[in-house]
């Protein structure tokens, strides 16, 4: 029986084109499977282990050895430390306690479940063999032909691969039928899927970049590079390019001669419009660049938000924003920064009451007249922190100022920090006891609200029910629960 096992493992190794290994494993689960029937109706592991040489296999029952203080969730697959150190002294957790029983004969198991069991471990040796050899090759676009439909979906084949192509990652309107030639870039591989394992994307940003590192041989050559892509698939696109030889023009460059080049990628996006820009290391001017073809008049940054309110003429307005704000969002995405576009009158606007507001904090807080407040405004200063903070030589150099006044203010400042931080500190505490009174709070509760700032009652009832199960992980009925008891005092003053 030793030598059947032997000449089976050795015929099915050269028939499938697997290493005999993964056979000798297909066979030995086959046996421990067959084994675990003598056992019926309990759970238990048992481990067969073949000779590789002779073709003799033994087969043992096993235990992994849990903590004590577990305790044992599988009786019949488990066993505690303690138990297992009276036979192994020097086992540990995760090991396992094995112990010899009667081995099944291989002519006694079956063969048709035996068959099964083997061919299933050489067809999942097979596809990863398959899979392993087409991503070695390290191709980040797939080329092939649609084999079938799935749910709307669609299956390409590629010599012996199959990738999947959803419908969502199709560009609009595009339709394809069983034969067509498909491009698509590799988005994702799942080794533990049981249909196709590479999943194919046509709307990746990455998908449009890699079109262009193939029409584009200076990017293979590493003196250009594509350093950020934004897509409205289908429609319109940009691009922002860096030259690292400053004989090349990188839009020239990607654009082609008579717009070759970007006519090529054009065409596999199904006529999408590419806009090209430059890169630049300045946030400011890569945001003008890529609200491109816009003129920017002037833009303020705000690097705590991460945003630019960005200025442009009343009458390019229109161009800045783009058909239902295509532009300005393909620029928000390309450059990473929320860009805000305005017109002067709303600039000043919003500027003016910035100013308003900064001028009465400065007033409030510091007891300074409107003068002084202003003066403070136009040298730049935007908080409370910056006056109190900011290196003393910076203030002495404002000429409308003394050594004296500027030490004033940053004392002034400093009490006021000080003084908004001691009543923000009750807040938090008297909020903090109204809402462990709140019916629905749980200490777990309480520590998720506080960590987004919210202390109160009223701070709690000014949330909408989706900011609830966001923050806290509630479901919607006990959000809308919890919100309305938060709002019950409104409702009673009301009455």
């Amino acid at each position: 029986m030793s030598r059947e096992v032997l000449m089976l493992v050795e015929a099915l190794a050269r028939e499938k084109n697997v290493g005999r290994d993964v056979v000798f494993a297909a066979v030995e689960a086959a046996l421990a499977s067959a084994t675990k029937k003598r056992f019926g109706e309990r759970d238990v592991d048992v481990r067969v282990e073949i000779d590789r040489q002779t073709g003799e296999h033994h087969t043992f029952r096993r235990w992994l050895t849990v903590p004590d203080e577990a305790g044992l969730q599988e009786p019949d697959k488990q066993i505690l430390l303690f138990e297992a150190r009276e036979q192994r002294p020097d086992i540990d957790v995760d090991q396992f306690i094995e112990e010899p029983i009667e081995s099944e004969e291989f002519g006694r198991i079956g063969a048709q479940a035996a068959k099964q069991v083997i061919l299933q471990r050489i067809r999942d040796a097979e596809r990863e063999q398959i899979l392993n050899d087409f991503l070695e090759r390290g191709d980040a676009i797939m080329t092939g032909s649609v084999k079938r439909m799935d749910k709307g979906n669609l299956v390409v084949e590629s010599g012996r691969v199959e990738a999947l192509l959803r419908r969502d990652q199709l560009i609009p309107k595009e339709n394809f039928r069983i034969g067509d030639r498909v491009r698509a870039f590799i988005a994702k591989v799942d080794r533990t899927a049981r249909g196709p394992q590479i999943e194919l994307s046509r709307t990746s940003p990455e998908f449009m970049k890699k079109l262009f590192e193939m029409e584009v041989p200076e990017i293979e050559q590493g003196v250009l590079e594509i350093k950020a892509a934004a897509r409205d698939p289908g429609l319109r696109a940009k691009i922002a390019v860096v030259a690292y030889d400053k004989r090349i023009d990188p839009i020239g460059t990607c654009v082609g001669i008579r717009g070759s080049r970007v006519q090529g990628v054009r065409n596999e996006l199904g006529g999408e419009n590419v806009d090209i820009v430059l890169w630049s290391e300045d946030p400011a001017q890569f945001v003008i660049g890529a609200l491109a073809p816009a003129a920017v008049q002037s833009l303020v940054v705000d690097e705590e938000k991460h945003s630019m309110d960005v200025v442009v003429d009343e009458n390019e307005l229109a161009i800045a924003i783009g058909r239902s704000g295509q532009n300005v969002r393909l620029a928000s995405e390309l450059t990473g920064w929320q860009i805000n576009i305005m017109t002067p009158d709303e600039s000043a606007a919003k500027q003016a009451e910035e100013r308003s507001g900064l001028r009465g904090l400065f007033m409030a807080r510091l007891d300074v007249d409107d003068e002084v407040a202003d003066i403070l405004i136009d040298e730049g200063f935007t908080s409370l922190e910056e006056i109190a903070y900011v290196p003393l030589n910076e203030m002495l150099d404002i000429e409308a100022f003394d050594e004296a006044t500027v030490t004033e203010l940053r004392n002034r400042a400093r009490d006021a920090l000080l003084t908004m931080a001691i009543a923000d500190e009750e807040r938090v505490e008297t909020g903090g006891q109204e809402l462990r009174t709140l019916e629905g709070i749980t200490p777990e509760l309480l520590e998720k609200l506080s960590e987004h700032a919210i202390h109160t009652r009223d701070d709690l009832a000014e949330l909408a029910v989706d900011e609830i199960v966001e923050i806290t992980g509630l479901d919607n009925e006990a959000a809308t629960a919890l919100v309305m008891k938060a709002r019950e005092h409104w409702f009673q003053a009301d009455a």
